[in-house]
């Protein structure tokens, strides 16, 4: 699968959001919610079957809903079948914390190399909405740096479906071999993209970068280069 194709130059950047700019794994703040409702898991647990249960979902193509997807997380962590009442609060109890995610170490020096080269940015996100996106990218000072914002919870649609990327390419006005799209997961983000036609690379901070199937960075700061060498059109 060509994910990196010399055709043309680069006029646009796309990245995912969770995982790939912020920084979605709070154990503690799992921990407190889940406390607060009864549910005696250990944080270690928690983490690890976040990342088991994403992994699965993404191998699956991203078929479980976010109440889907914490039931199965919360169940293995705790041991046994919690009540779907309290997966739905611990869901509310989050979405009221979401504002405060962080962004990762990589991501302010990343996006001012792209900036300075004259590439426009943009972010196609599997969230609740655009404006719990453009909330979250308020809190850490980023909102202007993106040209376009691209939600599935708002667009009624989801990535790994074609028609999220083109919805961007379009808002865009460019054609899909012009962007470039980074993403933490395999299929849903690198593999989904690159079907779409857009070039694309797994950001997989747990790797080693040698991955070639999706090919894989580690980091952000790998990213200006590998954009680079595809010849991005600078102003």
């Amino acid at each position: 699968m060509p994910f990196l194709r010399k055709r043309g130059g680069i006029r646009a950047v796309l990245f995912d959001l969770g995982g790939t700019l912020i920084d979605e794994r709070e154990p503690h703040v799992w921990i407190d919610e889940a406390h607060a409702l009864g549910l005696s898991v250990d944080g270690d647990a928690l983490v690890h079957w976040f990342g088991e249960m994403e992994a699965e979902n993404d191998r699956g193509g991203n078929r479980w809903s976010l109440e889907e997807f914490w039931q199965k997380v919360l169940d293995r962590a705790w041991g046994g079948q919690v009540d779907p009442a309290k997966v739905r609060l611990f869901l509310d109890r989050l979405r009221s914390r979401w504002p405060t995610y962080s962004i990762y170490s990589d991501v302010r020096w990343c996006l001012g190399e792209l900036k300075r080269r004259g590439l426009k940015l943009g972010i196609i996100s599997n969230s609740r909405s655009e404006q719990s996106v453009r909330e979250i990218l308020a809190k850490n000072g980023l909102e202007r740096s993106f040209s376009v914002v691209i939600s599935s919870g708002t667009e009624g649609v989801s990535k790994p479906n074609p028609e999220i990327f083109h919805r961007a390419l379009e808002r865009l006005r460019i054609a899909a071999h012009e962007a470039f799209y980074v993403g933490n997961l395999p299929n849903v983000d690198a593999k989904a993209a690159c079907s779409a036609g857009l070039h694309a690379l797994w950001l997989n901070r747990g790797g080693t970068g040698f991955g070639t199937d999706p090919p894989e960075i580690t980091s952000l700061s790998e990213l200006p280069l590998a954009v680079r060498s595809l010849g991005a059109v600078v102003k």
